[in-house]
């Protein structure tokens, strides 16, 4: 089998302590969270989104964002980001020193209108005093796009639509934009139709893919990404957060899926998947439930 056009290095992006968690129903204390994020970058995770500052009205779970960053052990080398979707959630982050701030759009008109209650560009005209501020301070702004694949709204979405929507983060000042199959219902082919469109517009180097495994597609999808050249994956361990638009559907891929499958391609990614597993086991019993990770599971059978 050709691996000559897989790349050699992948990042992955642990979005388990805030994505992953925000979506579960079970409270998690600050304390825990820590211990979470620490073991993480103990495994040699390099990249954490660690909480986010939104209204704990509408995000309860991430309510306690800003105890989880001071009571944090850093590691020099570990990237402890932080979703900031307004000017009040920024200065949040940047009073507890997180290292890298996200905001997020939408490739889908109705998805933008009922998640943040405005439209695609009026969502972009609200994220420009957080880029503008965060380039003063000289921190680093990812950017999300939402819904790259379908929208539980819209249904398909067009890759156009979604190229459109990563150029203008791009050109606002996003560093990397990270695109989003919310609802998890992209497959092969079309994962490598949205890419062409985008990397049109936007250096292939500068994205990034976060799969959600609903229909059970984020491993291929991931290939698919790679052999699109795409060298930067999000996960969450155990596969956090179930997707909030299809009841009882899997949320984000696993984390341990995602480095057992690059293992197994030999491409590096830094982190040791057997305390990963460890990670892994810790948060699930902490939420009382089985990681959705298919790789924990079979590891942990093994074990008993």
């Amino acid at each position: 089998m050709n691996h000559a056009n897989l790349p050699k290095k992948v990042k992955i992006v642990e979005v388990g302590p805030r994505d992953g968690l925000q979506n579960e129903s079970t409270p998690i204390s600050a304390g825990d969270k820590v211990s979470l994020i620490e073991q993480l970058a103990d495994a040699g995770v390099t990249y954490i989104e660690s909480g986010s500052f939104v209204s704990p009205k509408w995000v309860p779970q991430m309510a306690t964002s800003t105890d989880v960053f001071n009571q944090l052990k850093r590691k020099e080398n570990v990237t402890y980001a932080a979703l900031t979707p307004n000017m009040k959630g920024f200065e949040a982050a940047i009073a507890v020193n997180a290292d890298e701030v996200a905001i997020f759009g939408a490739a889908s008109e109705a998805f933008s209108k009922k998640n943040i209650n405005c439209s695609i560009d009026e969502s972009l005209e609200r994220f420009k005093p957080v880029v503008d501020a965060a380039q003063k301070a000289g921190i680093k702004v990812r950017g999300y796009v939402s819904c790259v694949l379908g929208c539980p709204y819209d249904g398909f979405i067009e890759p156009e639509q979604v190229a459109i929507v990563a150029e203008k983060l791009f050109k606002l000042g996003c560093y990397e934009i990270s695109l989003g199959d919310t609802i998890g219902v992209g497959n092969a082919a079309s994962v490598q139709k949205m890419l062409q469109a985008v990397s049109a517009r936007v250096p292939t180097d500068k994205l990034a893919v976060h799969f959600h495994d609903t229909y059970g597609q984020a491993l291929t999808n991931i290939y698919t990404a790679l052999q699109s050249g795409v060298m930067v994956v999000d996960s969450a361990i155990a596969g956090l957060g179930g997707c909030p638009y299809a009841m009882g559907a899997s949320g984000n891929v696993a984390t341990e899926d995602v480095v057992y499958l690059l293992n197994g391609l030999e491409i590096e990614s830094g982190i040791d998947l057997d305390k990963l597993l460890k990670a892994g086991w810790f948060i699930s019993d902490k939420l009382n439930k089985k990681p959705v990770s298919k790789v924990s599971n079979a590891y942990r059978a093994k074990l008993s």
